[in-house]
């Protein structure tokens, strides 16, 4: 089993206890290392305070277990509005959004597309190839990375959802009596 598998099973019992959703865990760094905790609340919304608590939630799991040779730094943070897709889970979820990816091998002479995320179809990545008329599909395990692309519209949504969750939460109404 590979480090990062081995603390995605450490961290992620953790993460969901605390409420939270793990996005993505990655090792980064040569001599001191930095592990990238990645995660959101269901509603997709991470504030500050989110990722302190999730730091603090996870510490002394990982000071317990020492699952990294040698320092580190722990990073907890928000996936980001042009946020990763990793889990079949984040391809349907996102259906509909612009997105990139690349594999990890040629495929029609090519590693990195462009397109639309399609959602997912019997358990592959369904994917609207910029410039292609049909949906090609990816086997998950074929994409090395992909992410959404930063457009006004994603911004616009992602604004307006995290509105609607400080008037959800009462957090607009705190900042305007204050």
């Amino acid at each position: 089993m590979l480090l990062e598998d081995r603390l995605v099973a450490l961290i992620e019992p953790v993460a969901n206890a605390a409420g939270f959703e793990l996005v993505r865990v990655r090792i980064t760094g040569g001599q001191t290392k930095t592990l990238q905790v990645m995660a959101e609340r269901p509603d997709r919304t991470m504030s500050a305070e989110d990722c302190a608590k999730l730091s603090r939630a996870l510490s002394p799991t990982l000071d317990e277990a020492d699952p990294i040779e040698g320092n580190y730094n722990l990073e907890v943070s928000s996936p980001g509005i042009d946020r990763p897709l990793v889990k079949l889970k984040d391809f349907d979820d996102w259906q509909g959004w612009a997105a990139k990816l690349e594999l990890n091998r040629l495929v029609e002479g090519r590693k990195r597309f462009k397109g639309v995320v399609a959602g997912v179809d019997e358990g592959k990545v369904a994917f609207d190839i910029e410039g292609e008329e049909d949906t090609a599909l990816f086997p998950l395990e074929w994409i090395a990375s992909a992410q959404l692309i930063l457009t006004e519209e994603l911004i616009r949504e992602t604004m307006k959802a995290e509105k609607e969750d400080r008037q959800t939460t009462g957090e607009d109404e705190m900042e305007t009596s204050q």
